[in-house]
């Protein structure tokens, strides 16, 4: 009788495993080729995941970084693997989820020897969003503010000469979307509303490629409503920056053929602008 028992005992421990295993290997939600993925010790992870970098396998590598950051949070490695990890997204293209994972790095290692460089991968990520300027320019504006904080807050970084180099080129995206829009209204004769978009530009972005076209446009827009010394001073202006410019000369022969020439008006906004395109700011 006690035979008996123990082996009906050891049929149903076999029975039930035998279940387990059968379980397991048609449940959707599990994938037994990942079970060993999260007991292996963080910093073979961590290899592992620069391994797979080094081949290419950037899915991999994302994998390997984010079980780290998963089971292993705010530990040493867990901030290094986020490093790597908002990297790889970075790469892969994933920028929703590089973004997401950059910005929990700084919220959490503002100050790390790592946040420089996170903190750029963030402005970098914003810059590859940017469009054409005849669409939205929300990219441009989060690029700008992400590469001020890598100027700002860490200035002595090997990343601060390219930050400005992305600012520069966000600044002019931006602007570019003032011109198109200007020139938008300048089509229509609503000279006020084009007048308010290329200010935007002279005031704001005086340094970028557009400014010789918006002072231009500026003497074509306030001639057109027969408001000539403001046409005069944005000539002005224009030629004391850029003699040589095309968009000068265009100006002068415009403000000519109604008998005037340019000359500046002090009391004008375009000449307080003027003063500051001179002082390079």
């Amino acid at each position: 009788m006690m035979k008996t028992a123990r082996a009906l005992f050891a049929s149903l421990l076999v029975l039930s495993a035998g279940a387990s295993i059968s379980g397991c290997q048609s449940d959707p939600d599990i994938d037994i080729t990942k079970l060993g993925l999260e007991t292996d010790p963080p910093d073979e992870l961590y290899t592992q995941g620069l391994a797979n970098m080094k081949a290419g396998n950037m899915a991999e590598a994302a994998r390997k970084f984010d079980a780290i950051d998963r089971e292993n949070p705010f530990s040493e490695w867990a901030r290094k693997a986020l490093v790597m990890s908002t990297f790889v997204k970075y790469r892969q293209g994933r920028l929703d989820d590089a973004l997401a994972s950059g910005n929990r790095y700084m919220s959490q290692y503002p100050k790390s020897q790592d946040a420089a460089y996170v903190q750029y991968l963030i402005g970098l990520t914003y810059s590859k969003q940017i469009v054409d300027v005849t669409q939205d320019q929300r990219a441009s504006a989060k690029t700008i503010e992400a590469m001020q904080a890598v100027i700002d807050n860490y200035p002595n970084s090997e990343y601060v000469d390219d930050a400005q180099a992305k600012i520069r080129f966000a600044r002019d995206q931006i602007a570019g979307k003032e011109m198109q829009i200007g020139r938008y209204y300048m089509e229509r004769k609503e000279y006020l509303a084009a007048i308010s978009r290329f200010r935007i530009v002279v005031e704001k972005y005086p340094n970028t490629n557009q400014i010789e076209e918006a002072l231009a446009r500026l003497v074509e827009a306030y001639y057109a409503m027969g408001i000539v010394d403001e046409a005069q001073t944005a000539a002005a202006v224009l030629g004391h920056n850029y003699p040589d410019s095309q968009w000068y000369a265009d100006s002068y022969k415009l403000l000519q053929s109604g008998g005037a020439e340019p000359r500046e008006n002090k009391g004008s906004w375009i000449a307080a602008a003027g003063k500051k395109l001179l002082l390079g700011s």
